[in-house]
């Protein structure tokens, strides 16, 4: 059986990953949440965890008195996150949390050789090296759970060997603007941005979408899960969201995994992995969609996606501040402080702004992120 502990469980991908361990009956350890103490509290009675762990201490104050009447431990903040990450009955981390709070906790993990099911980008755009470093010296799996990368990661099974792999294709959905030009975007507003066309997801996850900023994430994720040249990297934009991403062999064969668009695929791959079990999610019927699109980026309208590409050919901690300035434009974004076509320009210059440090700690990049959002609340005012 799997012990699994869920960081982040109340959003959509902690909501999914729940249907996946309902199906198959894994057992869950932890559950960890910011605030949602109604939503956290049906998750502890239905699946009664060893604990839980509420970011915000007050929602931590409150589930305690919820749920007084389980067994389920209540703990909070980064150390009751932490604290499950490494649960000595837990086996499986499947870290979802959405933002940099999720980088301390996987580090932990891997520490305490836990196989690591990874949702939470910001943990290798910013950790980079410190991160596969350490997965590699602890012996440690990190199974990708975002769609293009466990595309590609199941696109890679059965490979001789890993110089056969002449690219990687991450396809991009292309968000709600796709086609605009950049003085279209002027004004547009979160509603807007909001307004996915294939997937539900989280509103920071969202805008990231629409800025195509999670791609330029993505691409800087990629680099460190795969090893790959930033060059052998092609993003491609699929309306459709059906090819989820392909690998180029060095005979230009091209494998690809296709999947309607549900996240629990891949959720449920990096949880059974190297198994293939039955899942909660539809099968794909080709003739229902009829033609699939591809479209090269509009890299002159969509920014984000090259501040990324230059951050991670920078190297260093500009990945960090490109990555903490963009969670602090998006807040701003959403609050109506700063207009949509802000966002890309704010997290170049904080990325630029960041310090030229190639060999990095811990807190370094902790530190390179909080500089990058100051940078952006005071370029702001």
């Amino acid at each position: 059986m799997k012990n699994i502990s869920l960081l982040g469980s109340t959003g959509s991908i902690g909501n999914q990953s729940l249907d996946v361990c309902r199906m198959h009956g894994y057992k869950v350890r932890c559950l960890t949440a910011n605030s949602r103490v109604d939503i956290i509290e049906n998750q502890v009675r239905e699946f009664k965890p060893d604990m839980v762990c509420m970011m915000s201490e007050k929602s931590a104050s409150e589930l305690k008195t919820r749920i007084a009447d389980t067994n389920t431990k209540v703990v909070s903040g980064m150390d009751g996150l932490i604290e499950c990450a490494v649960y000595d009955k837990a086996d499986t981390v499947l870290n979802s949390v959405v933002g940099m709070v999720g980088l301390c906790p996987t580090l932990e993990a891997i520490k305490a050789k836990k196989t690591i099911a990874l949702a939470n980008k910001e943990t290798l755009v910013a950790g980079g090296h410190l991160v596969t470093n350490l997965a590699r010296e602890n012996g440690v799996s990190i199974l990708p759970v975002d769609s293009e990368h466990s595309a590609i990661f199941q696109s890679m099974q059965g490979m001789p060997s890993k110089k056969a792999v002449k690219k990687i294709i991450l396809t991009a959905s292309g968000g709600p603007f796709f086609g605009k030009k950049l003085s279209e975007l002027e004004n547009v507003t979160a509603q807007d941005a909001l307004k996915h066309p294939n997937w539900d997801m989280g509103a920071k996850i969202t805008i990231d979408s629409a800025t195509m900023m999670n791609k330029g994430l993505e691409f800087i994720e990629a680099k460190w899960l795969f090893d790959m040249p930033n060059e052998d990297i092609e993003i491609v934009v699929h309306r459709e969201s059906v090819v989820h991403s392909a690998i180029v062999y060095q005979d230009n064969s091209m494998i690809a995994q296709l999947g309607v668009p549900d996240m629990r695929i891949p959720i449920q791959y990096a949880l059974t992995y190297p198994e293939r079990e039955p899942s909660p999610v539809k099968e794909l019927s080709l003739t229902d969609y009829g033609k699939l699109t591809f479209f090269e980026p509009d890299y002159d309208t969509f920014k984000c996606i090259d501040v990324c590409r230059n951050a991670i050919e920078l190297g260093g901690l500009h990945p960090a501040a490109a990555n903490g300035a963009n969670e602090e434009s998006v807040k701003l974004f959403l609050n109506g402080k700063i207009k949509f076509t802000d966002i890309a320009y704010l997290n170049n210059e904080a990325m630029k702004n960041a310090p030229d440090k190639k060999d990095f700690t811990l807190d370094d990049v902790l530190e390179a992120d909080r500089q990058a959002r100051e940078f952006v609340i005071e370029a702001v005012k």
